[in-house]
């Protein structure tokens, strides 16, 4: 008797090129007619593999970047530039105002210069936080300087998904530009030569607009409404996007179909969804999708795993692929397994269309290979994502990332099959085990790290912190493997603490946070308390976050508890 290969290992390297051929057609700008013919192909596939699809159409808050211009007031000197989504558009007549050199964008060095109706040169990526904090200090206008030859498309929008009322004020009040590193080193000796006047010129098509989500459900046989795992990624690009994000929904497609194959193992469902709207829209459509879906995926969705920009070629480094710390163990022991390499334990970080946190919903991946680091390495594309530094092993995705250059030709078919089968072997395991691969020690373990220094502070002896310690030990000590529905509510719990600061029907802004959100008053209250200064104002946030904090971690214990002792129960609140 022979017996098929393992599911991995039947990943079709033609038929995901094929798709991505499909896929290199295209230029996918969210909302646009091109991004739906492709939205049509990832219909079509789906229903194919058995998938029961619906295209959902909604209302995006979209940003088009167009053309754009940067000169000396004079016109004696011209620079190559791209503006940015959601950057503000001057008119034809553009906006004429002082330059200023700012450098990186520290807090100090945007302390140290009048940026007030002035033009601010700033050195790096165009990305959310830097943007703001021009904003905030009244530049008029932005002028970013890359490391590099490339200038990479950027949506700088600090609010994720769609804005509310309030949030119109808060979005970028600035023109924008980015130019690479020659034409910012002219630029700035003209500046140091006296020349200090810019016309910046740049046209942003900004509006509300129709854009797509394509569902597709596969259910175990005779359950149609079984929790489910969520398996998700962006559908629209900048340019071609063939890696960003064309081998990721090729991968998606591919692990459809073998997943499809095995049906009859599921013990759970499986949910695609392919977004619009993340690269134009700042994660609008899984955003929309949250609020449109609430209440199904608070009460069906389990796990939610992200996939992005798959296959890149020279993409060798897997080590800091974030996951939740739930999940860390499952997730390193399928990529150690099938590669050799081991995740370093990075955090998912605010980017992506994590958008399900407030939910509950645990996460799985973002991104995926990235170029190993070497010295003088800039991390441009995983900086944005809050993730640089000294622990990590990848530098991003190529040059080539958020650039014309991301063509057919930056994918790797070994690297996409390897990155596949992680993918595979991930949605498997999470379809088919008896439990849930879940590890509640580690997630305490990994607060703990987060809260115990905190403990030691004299300014927060006075919020009993030693409480929560002591409820992390309980979860601890009772973890072990939970039932899916109570797995569904110990998330519940559990998630929006670790990546949001509370609200669960609310997304946070788009910018980079610490980990563990919740505990930022905390942080606040101790630094300003450490340089000398008024405390108590923080000390009243602080205080609400760690009865937040406590009173979650103590239902957590009393769930965990309850399952280790089924006469309890019914002591759980």
């Amino acid at each position: 008797m022979t017996h098929p290969a393992p599911l991995d290992e039947q990943v079709d390297d033609a038929r995901m090129w094929r798709d991505l051929e499909v896929f290199a057609r295209y230029v996918k700008l969210s909302g646009s007619s091109q991004e739906r013919e492709s939205f049509a192909h990832l219909e079509a596939e789906m229903a194919a593999a058995g998938f029961e699809t619906a295209l959902i159409e909604h209302d995006a808050y979209i940003s088009l970047p167009g053309a754009a211009a940067l000169a000396l007031e004079d016109g004696s000197e011209r620079f190559e530039c791209i503006t940015h989504s959601f950057a503000r558009a001057t008119g034809p007549d553009g906006l004429v105002a002082e330059a200023v050199i700012v450098g990186a964008p520290t807090p100090e060095n945007f302390a140290a210069v009048d940026l007030r109706g002035r033009i601010a040169v700033i050195d790096g990526l165009a990305a959310s936080d830097a943007t703001r904090r021009a904003n905030l200090a009244g530049a008029v206008g932005q002028v970013h300087v890359m490391p590099h030859e490339h200038r990479h498309e950027m949506c700088i929008s600090n609010i994720w998904g769609n804005p509310d009322a309030a949030d119109m004020a808060t979005l970028p009040a600035t023109a924008v530009v980015t130019v690479n590193d020659a034409d910012g080193a002219r630029l700035k000796a003209s500046l140091s030569g006296g020349q200090t006047r810019l016309r910046i010129t740049a046209e942003v098509d900004t509006g509300w607009r129709k854009t797509p989500i394509l569902q597709a459900d596969l259910m175990p046989e005779g359950r149609p409404d079984a929790p489910f795992i969520l398996f998700s990624g962006h559908h629209d690009t900048w340019y071609e996007g063939v890696m960003d994000n064309g081998g990721a929904n090729a991968t998606m497609l591919e692990t459809a179909r073998l997943i499809a194959s095995r049906r009859g193992e599921m013990r759970r469902g499986l949910r695609l969804c392919f977004w619009s709207g993340h690269s134009h829209g700042r994660y609008s459509g899984s955003s929309w999708y949250a609020d449109a879906a609430w209440a199904e995926l608070s009460e069906r969705c389990l796990v939610h795993v992200n996939v992005d920009s798959t296959g890149g070629r020279g993409n060798t480094s897997l080590a800091d692929m974030p996951v939740c710390a739930e999940l860390h163990g499952f997730g390193n022991e399928i990529v150690s397994r099938l590669t050799g390499q081991s995740l370093t334990g990075q955090r998912l970080s605010r980017a992506g269309d994590q958008s399900f946190w407030g939910i509950g919903v645990p996460s799985m991946f973002l991104t995926v290979g990235e170029q190993p680091v070497a010295e003088g390495t800039a991390n441009v594309a995983s900086g944005f994502m809050g993730n640089a530094g000294p622990a990590r092993k990848g530098a991003g995705f190529g040059w080539w990332w958020h650039t014309p250059g991301d063509t057919l030709d930056k994918i790797d078919a070994e690297i996409l099959r390897r990155d596949t089968r992680i993918y595979v072997e991930t949605i498997r395991g999470l379809l088919t085990a008896e439990t849930l691969p879940t590890d509640h020690a580690n997630w305490a373990s990994a607060m703990r790290g987060a809260l115990a220094p905190l403990s030691d502070a004299p300014v927060l002896a006075e919020l009993q912190l030693e409480r929560s310690l002591a409820l992390l030990d309980r979860i601890a000590a009772a973890a072990g493997p939970v039932p899916d529905l109570a797995l569904r509510d110990l998330s519940h719990l559990l998630v929006p603490i670790d990546y949001t600061t509370g609200d669960r029907f609310r997304p946070d802004p788009a910018l980079i946070a610490q980990a563990y959100p919740i505990l930022a008053p905390l942080r606040a209250a101790v630094a300003a308390a450490e340089a000398g200064e008024e405390h108590r104002h923080h000390l009243v946030a602080a205080r609400r976050s760690a009865n937040r904090l406590a009173e979650t971690l103590e239902r957590a214990a009393r769930l965990l508890e309850g399952l280790a002792s089924p006469r309890e129960v019914s002591h759980v609140a």
